[in-house]
């Protein structure tokens, strides 16, 4: 049977590397709720074998002696893993119905898994009455006026001992276990809760309790069966319900275990590490010449060592940190777009009161570097890159106060986000059509961009287990802008050598980012839904240029923008074992106000030719982009 566990916080080095791991990490989610049975239990009774006032969870103790008595505490669950690498303290990932916790007069924390509870009692937990044995209280819903909190991330999972003790011998008793698992998940949803992530059950087949017995065959068959049952109930839950397809990254785990660290000449599904009602493992188990649980999957019959615990939390994260990094996909685009027109700007700026002559054409070619700087937010990961661009274009000046042009612009970027330094690449083509006028001492210009987005490197990388893993995938999108300033020069029109300029500016981008999915179809690859992702910016600035020489001059340009489209991007996603089952996540929010400065250097080298150099930086509180280019100019 899946047995009762209880926690306690763990040696004091362990608890600070798990949470300066999570402290660096985005968390968009106010708390984690846990239900289920052992597999979660963050710790509800007292370990006997453990040092004096120790709790227990089910899965190896911290070594390196690993025996009962030895003085050492039991390893971290998936539960408190994943729950440091979102940030919450182990006091909160704590037991919730601890009588140990409860007597030493500590806050209870908001596990409510219970080792030994089949998926009646999980059902209990939230709706009724929690009861372990030792202490009875309400439920996490009549404890809580009857409501979830819809910012926190709840964690289920459950059904595996309806299996072990004997109640699920058929595929209807498997169907009604499945059911009442969702059920629980309901009735958190019609509480209110949101984001709900579940197990599907591991293969009971594939643990050493059954492994290689008669049962193996009808118990992985109506394990199989539960999980069909489970996803096609989840799939009518009004939530974000966030699957874990466990058994498939179990089944990946035997495979190739030498990707998880895992040993690859042992029978990792019939072979445990402490001989706990399974067979002990010659090489690797407690009582080896050399015991190591990390080289194990199962600690016991049923239950994972830490090293399972760890690839099962990694899992899950990687899971919710995708959203926090893909929905900068559309950032990169709307950057590249900028970067275009505040090249354009400079050029314009190095033209002020300058341009060709009427009738005449002036032909431009640049080409720069640009760096970006994403900081973290609660639902963003942090992220840095760099990239190139060339532009062309030219202009023809009709008459005295307007001339018209075009320019085509070449953008090549790459970004590193998250943890893992996840790879993002993004090829831009943009093509700019442009107005200006000048006369007297107003000026304006008007200008519409479009362009093909080519992510045709996307590599999201994290960490599972010992090792890291990487799925690929690529996608395409557009770029769609419209952009307008009005200023008015306040400086003498002729014979000044300096020009200064207030103006106001409205600026309309919309980006849209096809959806796509990872290649293959294993736990962790994941399909992204469509994503869009407007701009409407107003801004105030002043620009303004010296002639040092009648060859120099020096220009630049300071301004403000506030954004009006500001709503954090949501990402839907599914993954591919799981296509019907698809959940919405929070990614990136865009910047309300942002500054950017633009200074530059002109030189005609002839009448006819010029050379220009420009530094741009835009910035507010989360977000620095800077960028170089240098040009030249040539009328004819």
């Amino acid at each position: 049977m899946i047995k009762q566990t209880l926690f306690i916080p763990l040696a004091g080095c362990l608890l600070a590397m798990a949470c300066a791991q999570a402290n660096a990490a985005p968390n968009p989610y106010s708390s984690f709720v846990v239900f289920g049975d052992s597999l979660n239990d963050a710790g509800t009774f007292a370990d006997p074998g453990g040092p004096a006032g120790a709790t227990q969870r089910y899965t190896n103790r911290t070594g390196p002696i690993y025996l009962d008595g030895s003085g050492e505490n039991r390893d971290l669950n998936s539960t408190q893993v994943l729950g440091a690498k979102l940030g919450f303290s182990p006091a909160q990932t704590a037991s919730s119905s601890s009588a140990v916790r409860a007597s030493e007069g500590l806050p209870d924390g908001n596990n409510w898994a219970v080792g030994g509870y089949r998926t009646d009692q999980i059902l209990d937990s939230i709706t009724t009455t929690s009861a372990t044995g030792d202490r009875t209280r309400a439920g996490y819903l009549p404890s809580n006026n009857l409501r979830a909190d819809p910012n926190a991330l709840y964690y289920l999972s459950g059904g595996g001992n309806d299996f072990l003790q004997g109640q699920v011998l058929t595929p209807a008793q498997a169907n009604a276990s499945a059911d009442r698992l969702a059920n629980s998940v309901q009735a958190l949803q019609s509480a209110g809760a949101k984001y709900i992530m579940v197990w599907l059950l591991p293969d009971i087949g594939l643990t050493p309790a059954i492994n290689g017995s008669p049962a193996q065959g009808l118990f992985t068959q109506l394990s199989e069966q539960f999980n069909t049952e489970l996803v096609s109930k989840l799939q009518t839950v009004n939530a974000e319900v966030i699957p874990l397809n466990i058994p498939l990254l179990l089944k990946e785990t035997f495979a190739n275990p030498a990707q998880f660290g895992l040993a690859t000449d042992q029978n990792l599904t019939a072979t445990c590490f402490s001989g706990d009602s399974c067979t002990e493992n010659a090489k690797y188990g407690i009582h080896s010449a050399t015991p190591d649980p990390y080289k194990l999957i199962y600690n016991d019959s049923v239950h994972p060592t830490e090293a399972g615990q760890r690839l099962i939390a990694d899992y899950a994260y990687s899971l919710l940190a995708a959203p926090w990094e893909l929905t900068l996909l559309p950032e990169m685009a709307q950057g590249a777009l900028r970067s275009h027109q505040d090249e354009l700007r400079n050029q314009w700026l190095a033209d002020w009161e300058n341009w060709q002559g009427i009738g005449q054409w002036r032909a431009i070619v640049s080409g720069g570097g640009q760096h970006q700087d994403f900081d973290d937010q609660h639902s963003a990961a942090s992220a840095d890159g760099n990239g190139y661009n060339l532009n062309v274009g030219g202009s023809y000046r009709l008459n005295e106060a307007w001339r018209l042009g075009v320019a085509a612009g070449f953008y090549n970027q790459k970004i590193e986000a998250g943890q893992s330094d996840s790879d993002y690449k993004l090829n831009s083509y943009m093509g700019t059509a442009f107005a200006q006028y000048q006369q007297n001492r107003w000026w304006g210009d008007l200008s519409m961009t479009a362009g093909h987005l080519d992510y045709d490197s996307l590599k999201r990388k994290f960490q599972l287990g010992v090792n890291e893993r990487g799925e690929k995938g690529d996608t395409d999108g557009y770029v769609l802008a419209f952009s307008g300033r009005l200023g008015y020069d306040i400086a003498q029109q002729v014979s000044s050598p300096w020009h200064l300029s207030p103006f106001v500016s409205a600026d309309f981008s919309k980006v849209e980012v096809d959806g796509y999915s990872e290649n293959g179809a294993d736990s962790t690859a994941l399909t992204f839904g469509d994503q869009s992702r407007n701009s409407r910016r107003l801004g105030i600035g002043l620009q303004g240029k010296y002639q040092i020489t009648p060859q120099t001059q020096v220009f630049g340009e300071i301004a403000h923008e506030h954004e009006y489209n500001n709503d954090t991007q949501d990402l839907t996603i599914n993954l591919n074992s799981l296509p019907n089952n698809s959940f919405t996540l929070e990614g990136y929010t865009p910047q309300t106000n942002l500054n950017r400065v633009n200074l530059g250097v002109s030189h005609n080298i002839t009448k006819d030719l010029a050379l220009r150099a420009s530094y741009n930086i835009r910035r507010d509180d989360d977000f620095t982009q800077q960028g170089v280019n240098v040009g030249v100019s040539l009328d004819f």
